[in-house]
C-alpha cells in the first residue's frame, strides 16, 4: 500500500470519514464526495468535520482493528495466533514467530494508518486557525483534539519503528512528503509538545453526540504514559497523579464493567476508540470492532460468523492468573464455561481448531446481539484510570504511595495487598500487574520493550526473538514510494 501521506488532500482524508448525527457515538460516519481545500475549511461545522476525520484511522485495520492486536498481543508473550491452520492468518503468524518480511501486511498498515492520521490532523492545524465562522471555544477544542491525535498516532509509530519521518504540516508535493528519518528522540519531544498543548485546549467533559471525543484527562493520561515510556519516571508520576486526583474519574466496581456495551465511555474510561455496529461489513476498514468474530472461539457458533479463534492466550499467560483473580472470567474463556443460551454447543470445549488447551480470548466477547458479519458495537479503551494507578506505581517505586497505587487495582481484582513483605521486586510486579489488567488491549509488548524484557523472555525466545526485533522492518511499499527512507537492521 502507497502510503497516502504522500498525497494529502482535504479530499482523501475527509472522504475516510465524516460527522453525521449519531446518538451516543460521536463518530457517526459518511463518506463525502466533492470535498477540496478551496470549498471546506469555511465555517465551524466544516472544522468539526475536518477532526473528526482525524480519528478515523484509530478505529480500522491501521490501528485497533488489526495491526495492534497483532503487535501489541501475538507478537508478546500473551497470545499466539490461532486460526484454522495452514496458511490461515499467515501476517499474524510471521509476527508470531519473528520472521517478519518487510511486506508483512500488519506492519504496513500501522505505519500507512498512523500517517493518514497525521495528515488530517496537519490539516486541522493548518487550517482551522484561519477559519473566521467558528466559535473560540470550538476552535480551541478542535486544535486540541488534532494535537492529541497527531501525539497518539505519533507515540504507536515511535514505539513500534523507532526514528520515523516528522511531518507537521501537510505536503504541497508528493517531493514534500519524502523525508527521512528523525531521531526517536525528536519525535518524543514532539509528542511532549503536542500533548501539552493539547491538555491547555481541550475540555474535561463532554455531553451528548460529543461524548468520546478527547479530553484533557485523555491527553493528561497519554502524556503519563508517554513519560513511563521515555523513561522520565517523576513527571509520569506528576500527570498520572493529576488524571487520579482531578479527572472525576473512578473505578468501575467489578473489571468486567469496563467491557460492556452499555457502559461505553463510562466511569473508568479516559478514552475509547468509538465503534457502530449492523453495517454488514466484512473488513478491518468497516466502523464496527472486529474481536467479537476474529477472537471468538472457532466455529462454535457464538458469533455471527460462527468464531475464528486467533489471538489465543497462551497456556503460561493464563496459568499465571493469581488464585482468586476476576479477571480471569472476563479476559479468557476456559474449557468448561457456560455458553449464552440458544449457542450452538454448551460450553467451552477441552480443547478446539487453533486452541489446543481449550482458551480462548473473551474480553471483547459481544456474541450474537446488535451484530453483523463481523461488526460489532464494542469500543476499545485505548486508557482507562486503572493504568494511571499503576503508571503512578511505577514511576514512585516501592513508596507507600506506589503500594497504595497498585493495591487499589488488585484489590478490585479480589486479589490480596503487595507489601515489600512478600513483594522482592517492584517494578517487576507492577509490570506483571499491567500484564493481567490490561491482557489483550494491545500493550504487553510495548511494555516488555520499554523494560527491557523483549531479549530475556523466554517465550519468545522459543519463538526465535533477535536483537533486531526491538523494533518492525519500515514497509518496503514506503520505501519504494520514499527512498530517503533507510530500513532498520536486520531486515
Amino acid at each position: 500500500m502507497r502510503s497516502l501521506s504522500t498525497k494529502l488532500t482535504a479530499s482523501a482524508l475527509l472522504s475516510l470519514v465524516l460527522l453525521g448525527g449519531c446518538g451516543k457515538k460521536f463518530l457517526d460516519l459518511q463518506p463525502v464526495d466533492q470535498i477540496t481545500t478551496v470549498n471546506f475549511y469555511q465555517s465551524e461545522s466544516d472544522a468539526i468535520q475536518a477532526v473528526t476525520a482525524c480519528y478515523s484511522q484509530l478505529g480500522v485495520g491501521g490501528q485497533y482493528n488489526y495491526a495492534l492486536w497483532g503487535i501489541g498481543e501475538i507478537m508478546s508473550d500473551n497470545s499466539f495466533t490461532g486460526g484454522g491452520g495452514g496458511g490461515d492468518g499467515a501476517e499474524e503468524i510471521q509476527l508470531d514467530f519473528f520472521n517478519i518480511p518487510a511486506t508483512n501486511p500488519m506492519v504496513s498498515r500501522l505505519w500507512g494508518g498512523c500517517y493518514v492520521g497525521i495528515g488530517a490532523c496537519n490539516l486541522v492545524l493548518q487550517k482551522v486557525p484561519g477559519i473566521t465562522n467558528m466559535s473560540d471555544a470550538i476552535r480551541k477544542r478542535s486544535l486540541g483534539e488534532a494535537q492529541f491525535l497527531r501525539a497518539k498516532y505519533y507515540f504507536d509509530l515511535v514505539r513500534a519503528y523507532g526514528d520515523v519521518p516528522l511531518i507537521l504540516v501537510p505536503p504541497a508535493s508528493p517531493a514534500d512528503a519524502q523525508l527521512p528519518r528523525t531521531p526517536a528522540a525528536q519525535i518524543y519531544t514532539q509528542i511532549v509538545t503536542d500533548l501539552k498543548a493539547a491538555i491547555g485546549n481541550l475540555p474535561p467533559v463532554y455531553g451528548g453526540a460529543d461524548l468520546g471525543r478527547a479530553t484533557t484527562w485523555a491527553a493528561t493520561g497519554l502524556l503519563a504514559k508517554v513519560y513511563l515510556t521515555m523513561g522520565d519516571l517523576p513527571n509520569a508520576a506528576i500527570q498520572a497523579r493529576a488524571v487520579i486526583a482531578n479527572s472525576g474519574k473512578s473505578l468501575w466496581p467489578n473489571y468486567g464493567d469496563n467491557f460492556t456495551v452499555a457502559n461505553e465511555n463510562g466511569q473508568e474510561s479516559l478514552f475509547e476508540v468509538q465503534y457502530v455496529n449492523g453495517l454488514n461489513q466484512y473488513t478491518f476498514d468497516g466502523l464496527g470492532f472486529v474481536g467479537n468474530e476474529f477472537f471468538g472461539p472457532r466455529g462454535q457458533g457464538l458469533v455471527p460468523q460462527g468464531g475464528y479463534g486467533f489471538n489465543i492466550p497462551e497456556l503460561e499467560f493464563v496459568q499465571g492468573y493469581e488464585p482468586g483473580d476476576k479477571r480471569k472470567a472476563v479476559t479468557i474463556w476456559s474449557p468448561g464455561d457456560p455458553y449464552p443460551a440458544g449457542s450452538a454447543t454448551t460450553a467451552q470445549p477441552a480443547s478446539l481448531p487453533g486452541s489446543p488447551y481449550g482458551y480462548n480470548c473473551k474480553k471483547w466477547f459481544v456474541g450474537k446481539v446488535n451484530t453483523n458479519v463481523w461488526d460489532s458495537p464494542l469500543n476499545f479503551p485505548v486508557l482507562r484510570l486503572s493504568e494511571m494507578y499503576l503508571i503512578l506505581a511505577e514511576a514512585v517505586g516501592p513508596t507507600p504511595e506506589g503500594y497504595t497505587a497498585i493495591n487499589t487495582v488488585r484489590t478490585r481484582a479480589g486479589l490480596p495487598n503487595l507489601t515489600s513483605a512478600n513483594t522482592p521486586n517492584f517494578t517487576d510486579a507492577v509490570v506483571k500487574e499491567r500484564r493481567y489488567e490490561l491482557a489483550f488491549e494491545d500493550d504487553r509488548w510495548f511494555d516488555l520493550k520499554r523494560t527491557g524484557k523483549l531479549l530475556t523472555n523466554p517465550a519468545l525466545l522459543a519463538k526465535g526473538i533477535k536483537p533486531f526485533n526491538i523494533v518492525l522492518p519500515i514497509p518496503q511499499s514506503e520505501r519504494d514510494a520514499n527512498p530517503s527512507l533507510a530500513q532498520n537492521p536486520g531486515y
